[in-house]
C-alpha cells in the first residue's frame, strides 16, 4: 500500500501539476468566484461558520479581511505557479484559499467540487522542488499526485453515497435532472428531454459511473488515461446541458494525466525557430549535448559532398 501510494512520478509532472493548479487558483478569484466579496454586505448574523470555522474559531468576515485576502491570494498563487519557494508559497495559498472557500460556503451552500482543488493544494508544498521537462523521479511528489487522485474519486463516489443516503431509490427513478433541465438546461438539454425514459437512464448511468470511478486505479496506465478522458467527457456533456461546470474539480483532476508532456513554452520556442530563416533542423531542447554530423574544428568544407557516417570526411 505504501508502495502504491509513493509511486515515483517524473518531477516535471509535478512541476506542471502545480502550475496548472496556481494558475486556477488565481483565475478562480476573479472567473469563478468574484461574488464571494460581496459577502461584506450581508448582515453578519446570517454568517454561519463551517465546522472548521468554528473550531480555529475564524472572524467573521469584514470589507477589509476580504480584500486583503483577495489581493494577497492573487498575488501569492501566481508567484507560486512559477514554482518558486514552493513550501513557503505554497502553504500561505493553501491557507488563504482555504479561508476564501470558508467564506464563500458559511452562508448556507456548499458546493463538493473543490474538495480535490483543496487537498491538492495541502499536499502540494510537500511535494518539494521540482522543474518542469525534469524526467527524474520523485516519491514525494508521486504521493501529492495520488492523495490529489484519491480526493477527486472520492468526490465522485461519496456523491453517488449522498445521492442514495438522501434520495433513496427515488433518485434514480425520479425527476431529478427533469427538474434541473427546467432550471437551468440548454437547448441541447430540451432535445435530450424529449426521448422517453432517457433521462431516468441517465440517472443510473450517473450513479453507476460514480460508484464505479475507484476502478481507475486498478486499470494499466494507457487505460487510466483513457477513463480519466472518460471523466472529462462527462463534464462536457454537463456543461453542455445543464450548464454546470465543476471547474475546480477539473483542475484537480489533471492530477490523473502526464502532464509532464505539456510544455507549451518549448512548442512557442521551436514554432517561432522553425518561422527564423536561422533555424535548422536540429532541436536543441531535444538534443543538448550533440554535435551536426561530422562537424569539428578540423573539418574543412566538402562542398556538395556528404560524409559519410562512419568513414573520415573528404574523398
Amino acid at each position: 500500500m505504501t508502495r502504491w501510494l509513493t509511486e515515483a512520478v517524473p518531477r516535471g509532472r509535478v512541476a506542471a501539476f502545480r502550475t496548472v493548479i496556481y494558475l486556477f487558483v488565481a483565475a478562480d478569484l476573479v472567473i469563478f468566484t468574484p461574488w464571494v466579496r460581496t459577502r461584506v454586505s450581508v448582515p453578519g448574523d446570517l454568517y454561519r461558520p463551517l465546522l472548521i470555522g468554528r473550531l480555529l474559531p475564524l472572524p467573521t468576515p469584514t470589507e477589509t479581511l476580504v480584500t486583503v485576502i483577495f489581493w494577497s491570494l492573487l498575488a501569492l498563487a501566481l508567484l507560486a505557479a512559477t514554482g518558486r519557494a514552493p513550501r513557503l508559497l505554497g502553504w500561505a495559498v493553501c491557507a488563504l484559499y482555504l479561508e476564501w472557500m470558508i467564506i464563500a460556503m458559511s452562508y448556507g451552500k456548499v458546493d463538493h467540487d473543490r474538495f480535490g482543488l483543496l487537498i491538492a493544494l495541502a499536499v502540494l508544498p510537500t511535494a518539494g522542488r521540482a522543474r518542469h521537462g525534469d524526467t527524474t523521479r520523485t516519491e514525494a511528489g508521486g504521493w501529492a499526485l495520488r492523495v490529489t487522485q484519491i480526493a477527486v474519486i472520492c468526490t465522485y463516489f461519496l456523491a453517488a453515497f449522498a445521492k442514495l443516503r438522501f434520495g433513496g431509490l427515488d433518485w434514480l427513478t425520479g425527476s431529478v435532472l427533469a427538474r434541473a433541465i427546467i432550471r437551468r438546461g440548454t437547448d441541447l438539454a430540451d432535445l435530450i428531454a424529449q426521448v422517453p425514459y432517457l433521462l431516468i437512464v441517465a440517472q443510473f448511468g450517473i450513479v453507476a459511473f460514480e460508484l464505479l470511478s475507484p476502478v481507475v486505479f486498478f486499470l494499466p496506465p494507457r487505460w487510466r488515461h483513457a477513463m480519466a478522458g472518460f471523466f472529462y467527457s462527462f463534464h462536457v456533456v454537463t456543461i453542455a446541458t445543464i450548464t454546470i461546470s465543476f471547474a475546480p474539480h477539473l483542475a484537480a483532476m489533471t492530477s490523473f494525466l502526464p502532464l509532464e508532456r505539456v510544455r507549451p513554452l518549448v512548442w512557442a520556442r521551436r514554432l517561432i525557430g522553425r518561422g527564423s530563416p536561422a533555424s535548422t533542423s536540429t532541436d536543441v531542447d531535444t538534443l543538448p549535448d550533440q554535435d551536426p554530423v561530422g562537424a569539428s574544428a578540423n573539418t574543412a568544407p566538402l562542398g556538395d559532398q556528404a560524409p559519410v557516417v562512419g568513414r573520415p570526411a573528404g574523398p
